[in-house]
């Protein structure tokens, strides 16, 4: 039995539907519910009660309670799972991965208390394609070390890293461990620390080669981010193809106005 199927002293602490500001009644219990977890009494893993109890408990319809718990779960607040232990659970929150400086992905988690994993799925040396070549700025062909890492939190998959090196500045990139920070690796063994990088973001869906690494459902959504990184001398060190689980990622960005 979860801590939410005891007795629930939150849900008898819950509010009269509608509310006094006139809000809608669904976008209500979804505030409430909202407050709820950011207050700590309701926490990841908890089992919210049966759509048809907590329904009544609320003195609403059914279908506007799945309203409020289907706007949380597009959120990636709650999740439903299905079968004989199914029902209505509280998410982890989302990680949030902020671009706007260099921090790959290791000091990312770091920052959220997360301690990185990396599983190296393949390392190799290719021939450049007309793509990797012209954001690394070298002939079409020219051999460029790829490669492909699982990174992970808690031991849950969060991203697949593509990414390409040149092999002129970085010849015996591959014989080094690829576990911990690449960024970390050139710096320190190389002398070129990467401090700028041109990023896009673009929404895709999950092939079933990525949906297996990341363990998720082929067709879920997932985020592409596009990177090209560069040393303060301009040198063009690295170009890379991250995919992140949008459940469980959240991108920020910070700016400014000038």
């Amino acid at each position: 039995m979860t801590r939410a199927e005891t007795p629930l002293d939150w849900l008898a602490g819950a509010p009269s539907f509608p509310t006094p500001d006139g809000t809608p009644v669904h976008a209500s219990i979804a505030r409430w519910l909202t407050d709820l977890i950011g207050r700590g009494d309701l926490v990841p893993g908890d089992r919210l009660p049966r759509e048809d109890v907590f329904a009544a408990s609320l003195g609403v319809s059914r279908m506007t309670l799945r309203q409020a718990l289907a706007t949380l779960e597009g959120k990636g607040t709650l999740e439903r799972k299905t079968g004989r232990l199914g029902g209505t659970f509280v998410r982890e929150p989302r990680i949030e991965c902020d671009l706007t400086g260099m921090a790959g992905f290791t000091e990312q988690m770091r920052r959220s208390n997360l301690r990185a994993g990396a599983r190296v799925v393949s390392a190799t040396t290719v021939p450049s394609n007309a793509k990797v070549a012209s954001a690394l700025g070298i002939q079409r062909g020219t051999p460029v070390h790829e490669i492909v890492r699982v990174r992970t939190a808690r031991r849950e998959p969060l991203a697949i890293e593509r990414s390409f090196f040149p092999t002129g500045p970085f010849p015996d990139l591959l014989d080094y461990g690829l576990s911990g920070s690449l960024y970390g690796l050139l710096t320190r063994t190389y002398g070129q620390r990467p401090t700028s990088a041109v990023e896009a973001l673009e929404p895709v869906i999950a092939r079933a080669d990525e949906a297996e690494l990341l363990q998720v459902d082929q067709g879920s959504a997932l985020m592409l981010i596009t990177r090209t990184a560069f040393t303060t001398a301009g040198l063009a060190v690295e170009f890379a193809r991250d995919i992140f689980r949008s459940d469980r990622i959240k991108i920020a960005l910070q700016t400014g106005i000038t």
